[in-house]
């Protein structure tokens, strides 16, 4: 088990469960819709509602991406694995009781691994199950009142649980971006945290260097990274002060509040034999066969540590251009696309970290919604490799092809007059007059000064207007000055 800096002389423990919602058309158990923002309670069905005389049928599709996780994590996929029926009584969930798995779990064990301060940090986990997610309960204009909306009861979730091997804040955040990044990967969850469909519940507690196990809380429903940040760090200071103060912490679910900044307790935490778990007796045991198994394998998209890997060994990428690369499948095709059309590894991931995520982040899209095509930013590449135009114009049609100017990178070229000028007689004879004009800089520079040949480039560009080649000049002008 890891061991992490001291906050205030304590060490922090932190497990995750992490809920995400599996991309299936349909309901777990019903054929009922899971499409987001219908209007309320126009998509749950008899089965979804529990109405007399229904039974649950398994959707094989939740469980083909079940499989697709365990298989991706280096979990055990159980051959056989058991429903179960977890009580309670809450509004948002008519049959008073949620289908889960309890005993045995689908996927069994596994690890996700991520980088944190430049260290490669492993954490494992205990498990991971298919459950229905519950209704929603729904408190705003309803004039005191509280509406229920049963379109998300019966929808279909992977519950993943760690193991209490986070050591700080930053640690389960970042395992967290990390498993949000591999279930799209995976396509088994589109990771849309503002729709429900992928939260965590963070699990703290606090102990002594070398004490057992403290107390631990957990905070209910966090879903953005920011708050996620925000609520651990707060529950840590907030468990410490009570024990300094000699107060007992007690198990208990809390909820955090964004605009206090604070978490607050709601209800004594349950623990397992309060749910009163029993057999789901309407399903039978979910049987998977190997041949199911190795299906779903050999279906697999690369995963992103083996690509990431390829990307530094086959493309030369040092390990943090590769990271980039692989921070989603979609942003990975982008780059091959762009790196095989013009051969020039390096020169796409540079342009990716920079002016491509530039633009993307300001205007809050996606590697897909680029306006600028991988092969269009390939060509472009290209252009300024072959000498056509220099970096600095290449910025320009950068921009002229993202706001739409035209689609094509020499069209822009020659409209914008950027071509750069590797005339050698053109060059030579613009040398010759700055060399005259400036007999200064060229006497320092012979004196042994750079800064002079500096300025003697910046002259022949201004002479040029920018369209001389910097390699070239560099070269004649040495030349020409012996």
């Amino acid at each position: 088990m890891s061991t992490g800096p001291l906050i205030r002389g304590y060490e922090v423990v932190i497990g995750l469960e992490t809920h995400a919602q599996l991309s299936t058309v349909s309901k777990i158990f019903s054929g009922a819709s899971t499409a987001f923002g219908a209007a309320p309670n126009t998509q749950a069905c008899a089965v979804d509602l529990a109405l007399p005389g229904t039974l649950p049928v398994m959707n094989r599709a939740a469980v083909d991406r079940a499989i697709r996780l365990g298989l991706a994590v280096g979990a055990k996929v159980a051959p056989l694995s058991i429903f179960a029926r977890q009580n309670y009584f809450y509004p948002d969930l008519p049959k008073g009781y949620q289908i889960s798995q309890y005993e045995i779990p689908v996927v069994q064990g596994g690890s996700v691994s991520f980088l944190l301060g430049g260290q490669r940090k492993t954490v494992n986990l205990t498990r991971a199950h298919l459950e229905e997610d519950a209704g929603k309960s729904l408190h705003e204009d309803y004039h005191g009142l509280t509406g229920i909306d049963l379109n998300r009861a019966g929808t279909p979730l992977l519950e993943i649980v760690t193991e209490p091997d986070m050591r700080s804040a930053a640690e389960a955040v970042e395992y967290a971006k990390a498993l949000h990044a591999l279930v799209m990967w995976l396509g088994i969850c589109d990771g849309n945290m503002q729709e429900g469909s992928f939260r965590c519940d963070a699990n703290v507690s606090v102990r002594r260097p070398g004490a057992p196990f403290g107390t631990r809380r957990e905070i209910k429903n966090l879903n953005s990274f920011r708050f996620m940040q925000q609520a651990i760090d707060f529950e840590i200071n907030w468990q410490i002060d009570q024990i300094e103060d000699g107060l007992a912490i007690q198990q208990a679910t809390v909820l955090f509040n964004p605009d206090t900044g604070e978490t607050r307790s709601m209800r004594t935490k349950e623990d397992a034999h309060d749910y009163r778990y029993f057999p789901d007796p309407d399903l039978p045991p979910l049987v998977i066969a190997p041949e199911w198994i190795e299906a779903v394998r050999a279906s697999l998209p690369e995963l992103p540590a083996a690509m990431a890997q390829r990307f530094q060994t086959a493309d030369g990428l040092p390990p943090d251009d590769a990271a980039v690369m692989t921070q989603s499948l979609p942003f990975a095709r982008f780059y091959e696309t762009a790196r095989d059309a013009c051969a020039n590894p390096k020169g796409v991931a540079n342009w990716l970290m920079g002016e491509v995520s530039k633009r993307l982040n300001a205007e809050a899209k996606t590697i897909d919604q680029s306006p600028v095509s991988a092969t269009t930013l390939a060509a472009l590449i290209g252009r300024i490799g072959d000498g056509t135009i220099s970096h600095n114009a290449a910025r320009q049609v950068f921009d002229a092809l993202w706001v739409g100017e035209a689609s094509e990178v020499d069209a822009v070229i020659e409209a914008k007059g950027l071509r750069q000028m590797n005339d050698s007689g053109a060059l030579e004879a613009i040398i010759d007059e700055v060399v005259v004009a400036n007999p200064k800089s060229v006497d320092e520079y012979r004196a042994g000064k750079d800064k002079a040949f500096n300025a003697l480039v910046g002259q022949v560009m201004k002479a040029s207007r920018g369209k001389a080649n910097p390699a070239q000049v560099n070269e004649l002008l040495k030349k020409r000055l012996g």
